[in-house]
C-alpha cells in the first residue's frame, strides 16, 4: 500500500489557509451588513474648498478661479530690473589669515557675514585686521572674497 504525499506541515500550510479565507469572507459580510445598516454608500468623499481647506461639502462652483496655463510659472521667478545699480565691491576687515597655508577669512562690514578667500584671489598682500576691499563669488561652500586689495 502506497505512502500518503500529505506531509505534516502541509496539512497545517492547508489549514492556515483556509481559515484565512473563512476569516476574510466573514469581515466581507460584515462590511456588507455595516453598509445595509448605516445606509452608508461606502467611503465618505472629502472636497478641496477654494481657501484649500478639506470639507465633506462639495465647493460653490460660484467660487471657482479659472487660471490660463501660461499664467503659471514654473520654477524661480525672474529678477526683476531695480534702478539701483549693485556695487560688486565691498569693503571688510580680515579676521584671520594663515599665510603658510594660503586661505583665510574677511568679515564683510555690512552684513557681518564670514567670506572664505585663497591666496589666488588675494592681489596685495594682507595680514589679520587689515581693511580691505573685495568681491564676491560663488563657491563650492558658498560665498568667496575674490580680487582682495587693502583699502
Amino acid at each position: 500500500m502506497g505512502r500518503s504525499q500529505q506531509t505534516f506541515s502541509k496539512s497545517e500550510k492547508e489549514k492556515k489557509r483556509l481559515k484565512k479565507r473563512e476569516e476574510k469572507r466573514k469581515k466581507m459580510e460584515a462590511r456588507k451588513l455595516e453598509k445595509e445598516e448605516s445606509g452608508t454608500t461606502g467611503i465618505p468623499l472629502a472636497y478641496v474648498d477654494h481657501n484649500g481647506n478639506l470639507t465633506d461639502t462639495p465647493p460653490d462652483p460660484s467660487m471657482k478661479i479659472k487660471v490660463k496655463a501660461k499664467n503659471i510659472v514654473l520654477g524661480v521667478p525672474q529678477k526683476e530690473d531695480s534702478d539701483e545699480e549693485f556695487d560688486p565691491v565691498r569693503n571688510g576687515k580680515v579676521s584671520f589669515y594663515d599665510s603658510s597655508k594660503g586661505f583665510g577669512f574677511i568679515i564683510d562690514t555690512e552684513t557681518n557675514e564670514k567670506h572664505f578667500t585663497h591666496v589666488s584671489n588675494i592681489i596685495d598682500e594682507i595680514a589679520e585686521n587689515d581693511k580691505v576691499t573685495f568681491e564676491l563669488e560663488k563657491g563650492q561652500r558658498g560665498m568667496n572674497a575674490v580680487k582682495v586689495k587693502k583699502a
